[in-house]
């Protein structure tokens, strides 16, 4: 199948490429409209990427395109590789080419977009750019999982902006930047957000390397996986963001889980299995979505949708590294067969946490539904095993 480039992102490429290129600072490459030279120029090389130190992101809630409150650090940006620009809805000037980017760099990701890659676009004119203005200005530009697009207070904004040095009083005059990082490191870098994207890809390739090693390597002869590989396999289920993860290799290889099962509709003891599941959450910190996953596997895969189990999950504070999933019934019900969790009614389900670290291959039970400090002591005890 031919894959041709969506009008809008073409659209926005010849904005760019009629576009002269300006160096950071307020007094050059504000939002100008520039007339195409009449004869060719040498292209000017673009500004280098600037190395930010000390860079402290407020834990302000925002909005993103659906209208639904985040956490712009905790929920966007905590352990994460990210690439963040700023945009304004009725901007026609720099910012279709970055949207345009954007899209461009989103389609070459593939699968990493919203895995191993996050995009978040900040409004600059949050008194203009409603939820809905953003999601429809988004569009036009292919976004999509993994693109995520924000405004709100304009107090909130203005303290996100001053953080990343994009704030500017006047919304026609601020730079065309883009700032990349991984959270989890500290590494943060401003590049020159009208870059073409691939070197956006470059730069982004530096801060999160591609997974071609890994997929490109022979397969892995079967007598040498580990144990648990043989057991659990690579069942295929889907989480909150649509996102496909093998039951084995995604979620629990290397790493200590805590697992518990639950379902959307549930009013009886779901809600206290999420809520102490939110508390291990927190005890953990950031070791959750890197030594850590908390998985919670929905019994009601039927009824429980992607869309319905991201809901869920955001009324418990779900962070990177909670997986809540779902999938093709034989798919999850093969899961829970491993776990010894399936049964065949929803309501009938175990009240039980299990807790596995993969490296060391120590497993433990707790009861869901005690407190959340006798479940944490438990928690930390096979997180912290040697073996």
């Amino acid at each position: 199948m031919i894959q041709t480039t969506p009008p809008a992102v073409r659209a926005a490429l010849l904005a760019l490429s009629l576009t002269t290129v300006p160096v950071f600072g307020h007094e050059h490459g504000a939002h100008q409209h520039h007339a195409a030279p009449e004869t060719a120029k040498p292209a000017p090389a673009l500004p280098a990427p600037e190395r930010i130190e000390g860079l402290e992101i407020p834990d302000v809630t925002l909005l993103d395109q659906e209208g639904r409150p985040v956490r712009f650090y905790s929920d966007l940006i905590k352990g994460r590789v990210v690439a963040v620009n700023f945009v304004f809805t009725s901007c026609t000037a720099i910012c279709p080419p970055m949207g345009g980017i954007f899209g461009q760099v989103r389609q070459q990701l593939g699968s990493r977009a919203g895995q191993d890659v996050h995009l978040i676009s900040v409004s600059v004119d949050p008194g203009t750019d409603t939820p809905a203005r953003m999601k429809e200005w988004g569009a036009r530009f292919g976004a999509g999982p993994g693109w995520t697009l924000v405004t709100g207070p304009r107090a909130e904004i203005v303290q996100v902006l001053k953080a990343f040095g994009a704030y500017t009083a006047d919304i026609n005059a601020h730079t065309p930047q883009l700032v990349l990082g991984d959270d989890s490191r500290g590494e943060w870098t401003r590049a020159y957000g009208l870059a073409p994207p691939a070197k956006v890809m470059e730069l982004i390739d530096k801060v999160a390397p591609r997974p071609e090693a890994r997929a490109e390597a022979p397969a892995e002869p079967a007598a040498e996986r580990p144990a648990a590989h043989h057991y659990f396999g690579d069942i295929k289920l889907v989480d909150q963001d649509g996102r496909e993860r093998r039951l084995y290799s995604d979620l629990m290889a290397g790493k200590t889980v805590v697992i518990d099962v639950m379902f959307t509709t549930c009013n009886g003891v779901c809600p206290v299995l999420s809520r102490n599941l939110q508390r291990v959450q927190e005890a953990l910190g950031d070791r959750v979505g890197k030594d850590v996953h908390l998985i919670s596997i929905s019994v009601d895969p039927e009824t429980d949708t992607p869309a319905r189990l991201k809901e869920y999950a955001a009324r418990y504070k779900a962070g990177p590294g909670w997986y809540f999933l779902t999938g093709p019934k034989p798919d999850v019900d093969a899961a829970l067969r491993k776990l010894g969790q399936w049964v065949p009614n929803p309501e009938a389900h175990q009240n039980l946490i299990l807790i596995g670290n993969d490296r060391t291959g120590l497993w433990k039970k707790a009861l869901g539904v005690a407190e959340a400090t006798e479940i944490i002591t438990v928690v930390e005890s096979v997180v912290n095993d040697r073996g």
